[in-house]
């Protein structure tokens, strides 16, 4: 399984000190770690750096979750999330912060959206995704069961379970994320292959 590797001291913090902006880091805002695609972490940047354009690549995770119906739960973005707003999206996505390893911030990100913190997840596979402001090293894991998902409001407009059919017909019609839409065209086989 891909995983990061911090350096032994922290990271520099990105974008490097010039005269006009001698710091980028302003304590209490949410850093992520820059990587290499092999995971050697190289440096720090803030989400609004992240998200600047810069295209600088940091790790995200996924979690698709699948009961035993063959349905696929996901979840609705908040309409006040900065990227994606209103669409419909894996069951469970976020960054991972500085100095977390991935099952570490696939936890986290599962128990803020949704209240699920009891599973086991399988790792599926890790790719680069490339958006107009973003450039995202996507780790991707599943997990199959009933479980008893709580939507948190303020991360999620609402979720549901999607019969594969259902995801199949939606596709293309600006339903979906394109994360998603990339990420399931990977993978939806594999996640039929776990039931």
């Amino acid at each position: 399984m891909f995983d990061l590797i911090y350096p032994f001291e922290p990271a520099p913090v990105l974008p490097a000190p010039t005269a006009g902006n001698p710091s980028a880091y302003v304590p209490g805002t949410e850093m992520f770690p820059v990587i290499k695609p092999d995971g050697e972490v190289v440096g720090m940047a803030s989400r609004a750096y992240c998200h600047s354009g810069a295209k600088v690549l940091h790790p995200v995770v996924h979690l698709h979750i699948i009961n035993r119906n063959g349905e696929l739960y996901m979840q609705k973005r908040s309409m006040d999330k900065d990227i994606q707003p209103g669409r419909w999206d894996t069951a469970v996505g976020g960054h991972v912060a500085y100095g977390e390893v991935l099952l570490e911030s696939l936890y986290r990100e599962a128990r803020e959206e949704l209240g699920f913190m009891d599973f086991n997840p399988i790792y599926l596979m890790s790719y680069q995704f490339e958006s107009e402001i973003e450039l995202e090293m996507v780790n991707v894991f599943a997990v199959v069961g009933n479980f008893r998902l709580e939507p948190d409001n303020d991360e999620v407009d609402e979720g549901r379970w999607w019969p594969f059919a259902e995801i199949e017909e939606s596709l293309g019609n600006s339903v979906f994320t394109p994360n998603f839409e990339q990420e399931f065209a990977m993978i939806g086989r594999q996640l039929s292959a776990l039931l």
